[in-house]
């Protein structure tokens, strides 16, 4: 199978990588660059190709990209989300009477 080759993705695969792209391409990306991104995405969230012969064949990553990111609000006790909004609420405060 040469480098590239997208055969052993199943139609699910091909079609996230696809929207992946023209998200990318909407935002400015180059189209190499896009679709570049968006099989690297892919294979991030699924170990690469599902089909037999595939080399992320029934594997789990177990972190999957779409489900990454942000520290979540559960992560954080009362007293510092409180803070925060304490905070946010000087800044606003201060930037209001500035302008």
């Amino acid at each position: 199978m040469p480098q590239g080759d997208k055969s052993k993705y199943t139609d699910k695969q091909i079609r996230k990588a696809t929207h992946i792209a023209e998200s990318y391409e909407a935002r400015g990306v180059p189209e190499e660059d896009a679709d570049s991104r968006a099989w690297a995405t892919v294979n991030k969230d699924d170990g690469g190709g599902k089909k037999p012969g595939g080399s992320g064949r029934g594997r789990s990553t177990g972190h999957p990209a779409a489900r990454k990111g942000g520290e979540s609000s559960a992560s954080r006790t009362a007293e510092q989300r409180s803070a925060s909004a304490r905070k946010a609420a000087a800044t606003r405060k201060r930037n209001a009477t500035q302008g």
